[in-house]
């Protein structure tokens, strides 16, 4: 204890440096710190992008293909599922609920889905979280559209306001069913799934917007408008997916055996848990990239301690030596100067903790606004823990070279120094 109130007595005599020293080390255990705790969110917020959910089928493909369509509404589907296919799995013993999913239109960029009020029963998210309507009501009528928030606030859309759906993703004129306009009658509430980015319409819109048109276009002289739509047979021919729910998990494998050979097309069932796990081992390098970075930062800001102590020991080779002929032994001018290591880095880990803490306090409304992510400020987790503990060996470590160089200067070198 004597060493470090020594030490600490040494830091406060050059406290401009030391405190340049603690800031660099702080914001980069923030930043590492920020990082990790950014990068366990992102996993579990995409982890509990649907939760549930027994099942979901699709055309047969790959897993990671169908969750990236039929979930992140990301990409096309090989191929669609027939009508009469999803009222027999519908119709299979233990299927307890389904939701039919209908993709390939847009609208100014973001993604239109076609499902049934089923949809909003059903769908979960995060801990088993339903969908809740921030403004308005579900889709009625047959031109109603409920949008996800973020399709809300990007475009600014209020309840009553006209839109116009695009056929395929490219919103160009004359791909847009300008004839058949929908009316927003509800908003979401944001999840931070990409719900938030999506339209929402019925089934029976997206047949009554296709009608008259054939390969992407519409056909000449079968112009069909708004109200003769309304008195057509607008009974789904097919579907892009399906989400399927199980009154029994245990019946989980063995539905999913029956899809998968299922003899009218040719089908694929996957497990949401399963799926969404592949599919963040393919997309996720990025997060151990970036925590590779933040731990490259601290030891930037470690290395700069280092100098920073190298330096100030050039400065204090008359003060050491002064300590050696008071009868300071080598061991305990290395003790010094390793104490000084240890308050620095210990300052350093205590105020980027604190800067931290005070980011997600005051940031976390636009975090969560921008993001959907939910960064709570509590205790450091045990991954955290270890980081920090990383960072405070190495520390330490680095500590030990200038406190070596201190602990080699004789006594006679230091007396002898010129002034």
């Amino acid at each position: 204890m004597a060493i470090l109130r020594l030490a600490l007595q040494s830091l406060l005599n050059r406290r401009f440096t030391a405190l340049l020293t603690v800031l660099s080390i702080a914001l980069s255990v923030a930043l590492l710190l920020g990082v990790e705790r950014v990068r366990n969110e992102a996993r579990a917020s995409f982890a509990n992008t649907l939760s549930g959910t027994d099942l979901i089928v699709g055309a047969r493909s790959g897993p990671v293909q169908l969750m990236l369509y039929a979930v992140f509404r990301i990409g096309n589907a090989t191929n669609n599922i027939s009508w009469q296919s999803y009222q027999d799995i519908a119709a299979m013993p233990r299927v307890a609920w389904t939701v039919p999913l209908a993709l390939g239109d847009s609208h100014r960029g973001f993604p239109v889905l076609g499902t049934s009020t089923a949809y909003f029963d059903h769908y979960r998210y995060g801990r088993d979280k339903p969908l809740a309507l921030a403004k308005g009501e579900r889709f009625a009528d047959l031109y109603d559209a409920v949008l996800g928030a973020e399709v809300a606030a990007a475009l600014g859309y209020r309840l009553g306001d006209a839109i116009i759906v695009a056929h395929g993703a490219s919103d160009v004129s004359f791909a847009r069913h300008e004839d058949k306009p929908f009316r927003v009658v509800g908003i979401l509430e944001r999840t931070g799934t990409p719900v938030d980015r999506t339209v929402h319409i019925s089934l029976e819109a997206i047949e009554a917007i296709h009608l008259g048109w054939e390969g992407g276009a519409p056909m000449p002289g079968r112009r069909i408008d708004a109200e003769q739509a309304r008195a057509m047979d607008l009974t789904p021919k097919t579907i892009t997916a399906m989400l399927v729910g199980l009154d029994s998990r245990v019946a989980t494998f063995a539905l999913q055996r029956r899809i998968n050979e299922y003899p009218r097309e040719p089908l694929l069932a996957v497990l949401p848990g399963v799926a969404l796990t592949e599919l963040w081992s393919v997309i996720g390098l990025a997060e151990n990239a970036l925590l590779a970075v933040s731990a490259f930062v601290v030891l930037v800001g470690l290395i700069g301690m280092l100098t920073a102590l190298l330096i100030g020991l050039e400065g204090r080779r008359r003060e050491l030596a002064i300590l050696r002929s008071l009868g300071a032994r080598p061991a305990q001018v290395l003790g010094l100067i390793i104490g000084e290591a240890l308050l620095l880095t210990v300052l350093g880990m205590l105020v980027g903790m604190g800067l931290l803490v005070a980011l997600l306090t005051f940031g976390q409304p636009l975090i969560e606004a921008r993001l959907g992510l939910q960064l709570g400020f509590g205790l450091p987790k045990p991954r955290e823990w270890l980081l920090l503990g990383a960072v405070l060996v190495t520390g330490l470590a680095v500590g030990l070279i200038p406190g070596w160089r201190a602990y080699r200067m004789s006594l006679s070198s230091g007396l002898s120094l010129r002034l």
